[in-house]
């Protein structure tokens, strides 16, 4: 099974009080819940696929997180993960660090940026049912001020007709999807979870 996730900032104790307000009682609560949530979804040959910004601890800390994390682990750089510049961070639980990538989940095309990419590779593509064959997943944004406005602009897009190649007109797919942490209770989610739980939100 493959999840995604995004922003955790395990040993970030700043977002109990501010911009996520997150509200645990100390860093430590926060990062044994992240940990409890993470380890009750995901077994070891699970993948997770984490959309930056996993750890604002020191490379140690971070290393000894690493280890308590169970499953595959793919990072897409987030500009808050420091570790990745201090040679005593090790990267060996990591599958792949990359700053962007493309996978295929279920025939279709994940498009991977810690950043929100608003016109995406891909994003035109329909399966027979006319069902989106691409979804970019993104972090970064939190639940801030940033996410209503790409909430506005996806739900102006979705709703926008254009004229395609084959002449046909069409609504604009725009699958764009923040896998922040808090929207999941801090659990690495499926795809098809995370395009649900969109749904709902829009």
């Amino acid at each position: 099974m493959r999840y995604y996730i995004a922003d955790l900032h395990f040993f970030h104790g700043a977002l109990n009080e501010k911009m996520d307000k997150r509200g645990f009682e100390s860093t430590q609560a926060m990062n044994e819940y992240m940990l409890d949530q993470w380890n009750r979804r995901v077994g070891k040959n699970d993948e997770v696929v984490i959309l930056g910004d996993l750890s604002w601890g020191k490379p140690k800390e971070t290393n000894e997180l690493l280890e308590k994390l169970q499953g595959r682990l793919y990072l897409i750089e987030g500009n808050h993960d420091r570790f990745l510049k201090n040679k005593e961070f090790n990267a060996g639980r990591f599958v792949w660090i990359k700053p962007y990538e493309e996978l295929r989940d279920n025939n279709r095309k994940v498009i991977l940026c810690h950043y929100p990419i608003m016109c995406y590779n891909g994003q035109y593509q329909l399966g027979k049912e006319g069902r989106p064959r691409a979804y970019m997943l993104y972090g970064h944004v939190h639940d801030t001020f940033d996410q209503r406005l790409l909430e506005q602009y996806q739900r102006i897009t979705s709703n926008s007709i254009i004229e395609q190649l084959d002449g046909k007109r069409r609504n604009i797919p725009c699958q764009m999807i923040n896998c922040f942490c808090m929207y999941s209770d801090y659990t690495p989610l499926t795809l098809d979870e995370w395009i649900t739980l969109w749904e709902r939100r829009l």
